[in-house]
């Protein structure tokens, strides 16, 4: 009769262990990879509007690919400064900052540029619909310092350096 109930124990510890396996994985105990949702490199196309998203992946398959025009410039926040730190665009052009530090930064300036926190590898876009000098900085360094150089349509940028 003991081994008759050592089989019992044992199927029931074997059921218990499998319930317990499959719940697991199907609420995604099992994996320590986090799902991100696909969003812009800045390599990649540009977001139209103005937001803060993750950097690392791929364009959203819904969004229109950006006609040269659109394209702008791309800033990398690294070693707690904008590089480079002034770019210049055309009326209408995208403007993207990516946050390469491990500590947080923000892009915060003239013109209604306001990135909220950046984390290591976010990123933000702004367009540009008027023309001018827009200066920002990071709200959190504030000896991190960049500029927007705004021309007009038909005018080509230049990007001066550092």
């Amino acid at each position: 009769m003991a081994s008759g109930k050592n089989r019992l124990v044992l199927i029931i510890a074997l059921l218990a262990l499998l319930v317990g396996t499959l719940a697991a994985s199907a609420c995604g105990g099992g994996s320590k990879e986090k799902s991100t949702p696909a969003t812009t490199s800045p390599a990649g196309t540009p977001k139209a509007t103005t937001q803060a998203t993750q950097a690392t992946a791929a364009p959203k398959a819904t969004q229109a690919a950006a006609t040269p025009e659109a394209e702008g410039a791309s800033v990398e926040i690294k070693n707690f400064a904008f590089e480079p730190k002034t770019v210049t665009i055309k009326v209408g052009q995208i403007v993207t900052w990516t946050n390469q530090d491990s500590a947080a930064h923000t892009v915060v300036g003239d013109g209604g540029i306001d990135s909220g926190d950046l984390s290591k590898g976010k990123s933000y876009s702004k367009t540009f619909d008027k023309e001018g000098t827009f200066d920002y900085h990071c709200s959190i360094h504030p000896q991190m310092k960049g500029q927007v150089i705004v021309q007009k349509s038909g005018v080509a940028p230049a990007n001066p350096s550092n």
